[in-house]
Order: C-alpha cells, then sequence, then structure tokens
C-alpha cells in the first residue's frame, strides 16, 4: 500500500525576497521521510491572501496532507489563519480555548494580552489546535491542512507534537554509491537499474572536487530487499564505486 503523500506550503515575502533562509522544508522532508509520509511537493508563496488561499486548496485536494509555515503571528502580514479558513469554506474567530492559552502564557510572564496578540488566537471552526510549546501560540489543522510557525525553533516543536497523531507508512531508506566517473558515462547502467526497479526512486548527483569530478548515486524506497537487489546491480556496473 503507497505511503500517504504531502506538500509543504512556506509562506512569507521574506523568503522570497531571500532575506530569510528557509530550513523548515529541510526539517519537515527529513521527519516525513522517517515518519513514513512522502513528501512529494513545495511551493513558496507571498503573504497575499489570494496566493496562499489558491495554492492551500490546490494542494489540499492533491495529497492527502498539506503541511504550512509562516504567517500565524500577530502582525497585520500573519494573514495564514484567515487564508486557510478561506481555502477550508469555515468561520474564523477567536476561540477561548486558544484565548485561554495565550493568557495564562502572558499572564506568567507579567504581560498583556493586548490585542495584536490575541489575532493569534483566531482559529478556524472545525479546527484542532496544534500545541507550541515554545511560545504557547497555537497552530492548527483544518481538514487536511496543519498550519505552524515559520520560526524554525516553533515550526520544529510544532511538528514533534503533531507527527505522532498522522499515519504514516513504510518509512523511506536509501543506499550511496560514490562513482568517479561523468554523469554522461553512467547514464545507460543508471537507466537499466531504474527499469529493472521501478518501486525503488534512482537520483545522480554530481560533484568536482580538487582531484576530479565523480557522481553519488543514491537509491530510495521502502523495500530493503529491493534496494539491497538494485545496490546489487549497481555494484556489478561500478565495480570502483565507493559507499
Amino acid at each position: 500500500m503507497p505511503n500517504p503523500t504531502a506538500a509543504m506550503l512556506v509562506i512569507g515575502d521574506e523568503i522570497l525576497s531571500g532575506r530569510t533562509r528557509d530550513s523548515n522544508m529541510h526539517h519537515l522532508a527529513g521527519r516525513l521521510t522517517e515518519h513514513g509520509i512522502d513528501l512529494v511537493e513545495a511551493r513558496v508563496v507571498a503573504d497575499r491572501a489570494e496566493a496562499i488561499t489558491e495554492a492551500a486548496r490546490a494542494l489540499s485536494v492533491a495529497y492527502d496532507h498539506v503541511f504550512t509555515s509562516g504567517g500565524i503571528g500577530p502582525t497585520h502580514d500573519d494573514i495564514t489563519a484567515d487564508c486557510i479558513a478561506a481555502a477550508g469554506d469555515a468561520a474564523i474567530d477567536v476561540r477561548e480555548d486558544a484565548r485561554a492559552i495565550l493568557q495564562a502564557h502572558y499572564d506568567a510572564r507579567g504581560s498583556e494580552l493586548n490585542e495584536a496578540r490575541l489575532r493569534m488566537a483566531r482559529i478556524p471552526d472545525g479546527a484542532v489546535l496544534i500545541e507550541n510549546p515554545v511560545s504557547a501560540a497555537p497552530g492548527f489543522t483544518l481538514g487536511n491542512i496543519h498550519v505552524m510557525a515559520g520560526v524554525p525553533k516553533i515550526f520544529e516543536a510544532m511538528l514533534a507534537g503533531l507527527l505522532p497523531r498522522l499515519k504514516g507508512g513504510a518509512p523511506m531508506q536509501s543506499r550511496q554509491i560514490r562513482v568517479d566517473r561523468g554523469e554522461g558515462d553512467i547514464a545507460g547502467p543508471l537507466s537499466e537499474v531504474a527499469r529493472a526497479h521501478p518501486e525503488i526512486s534512482v537520483g545522480s548527483y554530481p560533484f568536482t572536487t580538487e582531484d576530479g569530478f565523480g557522481v553519488n548515486v543514491v537509491i530510495r524506497g521502502s523495500d530493503p530487499a529491493a534496494l539491497d537487489a538494485a545496490m546489487e546491480k549497481l555494484r556489478g556496473h561500478f565495480p570502483e564505486g565507493r559507499e
């Protein structure tokens, strides 16, 4: 049975402008691989309501899960919650359970739960909260869309709490062999291995060093026996290869 599929929607002008380097997609890909959910697509969109809503709708239809990062803070450009509510045709307002979480957090710090901070308690109807153990403001799941913060430390903590709620499949495994040849020299044998083992993916990643160039061949799949068989073929084609 195939693994569940997923997409990531990264939201923020700061990513597209180059001001901020996104690390959340890398982290998500690794955690989903371990959990047996296949990350199939990732999109980055600006802080524009129509772009966020349109992308969320499209990805939600195409994949089993959609994970978003960014745009759920207290400022004017934090519009993700409203956009996901619109994508799911859900009403949105301050929700009492989310308000209580924020009230306790700011009371403990002697700070005011002001109007701006209260924006972070706006949750779509029917959504399930995602705990935020770092800064309290919760994310949420609406349908198959999981909405989380953009700050990497917070995103990672929220994801750690969310993943146990999601059914996964067989964890993806990988094997690698380094071949000190050009891609043009190894393309034929790689195609042969790929045709013989359609249940795994075969990737080639060229590199250069001071001593020359070569290719790291990486095969990925959820069936260890198929991976072992494919590796045996690669060793036959490239006896000089290093694993």
